[in-house]
């Protein structure tokens, strides 16, 4: 009996469609994600303490990534989103690849912001690795959340899927980047570490939740817009 169960849940159709990937809008989602994630990895070289609170500075930008990130899964479904994040991942390097680069070419005589350039723009692998890797696990949780709830509920409960996704994969992205980059922005002790951890998740998945509704909206108007899904959409 429980075996048969399971064939009819695993042989029942998925309610989700899903925009054919390739397009302009496509594109422009994607472009934006890597120059997001790019940004933050500069900013969170740094750390920053606003009143008791620890966080970095790219704070305010990662959340952006999650909102674009969902976007994409809605939209164009799992291997677009997977596509997508493994691209942005790939771009993060190469950037910290060309940063090292422009700091070894040797700097002219008139020159003078050689170590201004070092300090910002030098590569600090730990945090290169951090990002990378919670943004990886991170993204890729958030994508296979979403996009398995919205095949078993179809386009029905957007809020709640976007809102369920980005806390785990909030959780994962926060605690995978916090516990590589916490000794190198000067964490070193566990309650400041926890602080970091949780100020960040909070904060990341607060804004997420914040920006549910633009959220909404813009994922609707991409819908709207892309022919492949507002065909399968008016085929059913």
């Amino acid at each position: 009996m429980g075996e048969t169960n399971a064939k009819s849940v695993a042989a029942r159709p998925s309610k989700a469609i899903f925009a054919a990937a390739g397009s302009p809008y496509f594109s422009a989602v994607l472009a934006l994600m890597g120059a997001v994630v790019i940004l933050s990895n500069i900013g969170a070289s740094k750390g920053v303490a606003i009143g008791p609170f620890i966080t970095d500075g790219g704070f305010f930008l990662f959340p952006l990534a999650y909102i674009m990130g969902d976007v994409i899964s809605e939209v164009y479904g799992l291997k677009a989103a997977r596509r997508s994040i493994l691209i942005t991942f790939a771009l993060a390097f190469f950037a910290v690849f060309a940063f090292w680069i422009m700091i070894q070419l040797p700097a002219a005589e008139f020159y003078d912001g050689q170590e201004a350039l070092e300090r910002t723009l030098g590569p600090i692998w730990q945090i290169v690795v951090a990002s990378g890797l919670g943004f990886l696990v991170g993204q890729l949780a958030n994508s296979w959340v979403l996009v398995r709830m919205k095949q078993r509920f179809g386009e029905r409960g957007l809020i709640g899927r976007l809102i369920g996704s980005s806390g785990v994969g909030e959780f994962l992205d926060t605690l995978i980047f916090c516990a590589i980059a916490a000794p190198v922005i000067g964490i070193t002790d566990m309650p400041n570490f926890i602080n970091y951890v949780v100020v960040g998740f909070v904060y990341k998945t607060a804004v997420e939740i914040i920006f549910v509704p633009i959220t909404s909206l813009v994922i609707r108007w991409f819908k709207k817009r892309e022919p492949s899904y507002a065909a399968l959409l008016a085929a059913r």
